[in-house]
C-alpha cells in the first residue's frame, strides 16, 4: 500500500469508502467534511492506494498539543491486515 496526501480526485472514493466502512452519519456530510479538512491542515489528510485504488483513509488534526485521527477506514477487504496500524 502506499500512503499520500489526498487529491481532488480521491473525493468520491474516500467518501464510497467511508460508507462501506459505516463512517457516515445522516447529519454529517462527508463532501463538505472533505471540504472543511482542505481549508485547515489538509497535509494531514492521507489516503491508502493499492493497485491504484484508495482502499484507506486518515484525516488528522493537530490543536498545537494534542493529535487526533477522524475518518481512519480500511476496506473491509483488507481490514485485519496491519494497514490502520
Amino acid at each position: 500500500m502506499k500512503v499520500r496526501a489526498f487529491a481532488e480526485s480521491d473525493r468520491q472514493a474516500v467518501i464510497d469508502l467511508w460508507k462501506v466502512c459505516g463512517l457516515t452519519r445522516p447529519w454529517n456530510e462527508p463532501d463538505k467534511d472533505i471540504s472543511r479538512k482542505l481549508a485547515i491542515q489538509p497535509e494531514l489528510f492521507f489516503v491508502g492506494e493499492f493497485d491504484e485504488k484508495v482502499i484507506a483513509s486518515a484525516m488528522a488534526g493537530y490543536d498545537g498539543h494534542r493529535g487526533s485521527v477522524f475518518y481512519l477506514a480500511v476496506l473491509p477487504k483488507y481490514q485485519g491486515s496491519g494497514i490502520g496500524r
